[in-house]
């Protein structure tokens, strides 16, 4: 049997759905599989091509003995679902999806083993994909305690592109616009992704913590620029407006994609500003990022943002129109780029 799920990029909402704010992320046309069968025994055995590993341990031993030991922890959550596995499973894992690169992977892999997972089971289930997200998401933030917000869960399992609200409960819209092609760019640059995760959403909590004591009223959704921030240092005053300006910007971006034919030209310039933020208040951006940034701008791309935590990875154009020519002057300064579109959530193929 074979499952395949998307990787996602973020389109507004960067670093804000950890706070409780809302979300819109993309699908991507790059996925990853899952192909596999039913052993005889108890064993599991995971070959990961890609990166030319394998995993093996026993369904009689579940126990995790690496951080984010996800494999097992997707077959508990699953078992505290109601499935049951009497025989072991193999399977081989490929991926188009960049690694560690801030497109999902490994959220797309846990979507991908919670679905497949779902199937092989003594009494297979049809689960929806926003279930599907829903445990992979208890599978790999839950379960770890990982700093990470819904998005990626919820984006590569749903596919296309989505709205996502995470308070005061969990609440997904799909959006329909006719967005075209982007660009996708990775830096080659590894990132500690927990790290960067850690550090933006524990500096903003616990101002926003500041501001509510001295503000009780104070709702992270409404607040605005007419807050009393007196006692914030200049670091702090930036962190508070950089955050309510992307929320801002997400709202402008939601208008628009509701429309029958929307304006490709200012969902460029929201990217780009959304962008800036995360670049000047939040510091996740590169010297190397910045420099596929002005390539892609300077060949033609309407917008472009850093995708995922940031200090790494990929970054991507809004290029419509030009694709292309965004791609050539990305490579031109040794980035990797390559055309992608929105694309559909997990399915099982066969």
């Amino acid at each position: 049997m074979e499952v395949t799920t998307p990787g996602r990029i973020c389109l507004f909402g960067e670093h804000q759905d950890y706070l409780g704010l809302p979300v819109i992320a993309m699908a991507i046309s790059l996925r990853i599989s899952i192909v596999g069968k039913k052993r005889n025994d108890d064993q599991v055995i995971i070959l990961k091509s890609d990166i030319n590993e394998t995993e093996i341990f026993s369904l009689s031993n579940l126990k995790y003995t690496k951080p984010r030991d996800y494999f097992k922890s997707g077959i508990k959550i699953c078992q505290n679902d109601g499935l049951i596995f009497s025989n072991g499973f193999e399977c081989k894992i490929k991926s188009q999806i960049p690694i560690n690169a801030g497109t999902s992977s490994s959220s797309a892999l846990n979507v991908s083993w919670i679905h497949f997972l779902s199937k092989i089971a003594d009494e297979p289930m049809a689960w929806n994909q926003k279930k599907l997200g829903e445990l992979a998401f208890d599978a790999e933030v839950g379960e770890f305690n990982e700093p990470g917000g819904m998005m990626d869960q919820y984006s590569t399992a749903m596919g296309n592109l989505i709205y996502l609200e995470s308070q005061p409960e969990i609440s997904i819209k799909k959006l329909k616009p006719n967005l075209g092609t982007f660009v996708l760019a990775d830096s080659g640059a590894t990132k500690n992704t927990f790290k960067i995760l850690k550090r933006c959403r524990d500096s903003r909590q616990k101002l926003l913590k500041q501001l509510i004591i001295k503000n009780p009223s104070m709702n992270i959704d409404t607040c605005d620029e007419n807050l009393d921030l007196s006692d914030l240092s200049n670091d702090e005053v930036k962190l508070y407006f950089g955050t309510i300006k992307n929320r801002e910007l997400l709202k402008r971006a939601l208008v628009e994609f509701q429309k029958h034919t929307i304006d490709e030209a200012l969902i460029g310039k929201l990217l780009y500003e959304h962008h800036t933020i995360l670049r000047d208040d939040l510091k996740v951006s590169t010297p190397k990022i910045e420099t596929m940034m002005d390539a892609a701008m300077n060949a033609g791309a309407l917008g472009a943002k850093i995708n995922g935590s940031g200090g790494g990875g990929c970054m991507f154009a809004y290029a419509p129109n030009n694709a292309e020519k965004v791609v050539e002057a990305i490579n031109r300064v040794n980035g990797h780029a390559q055309i992608i579109h929105t694309d559909e959530g997990s399915k099982f193929l066969n």
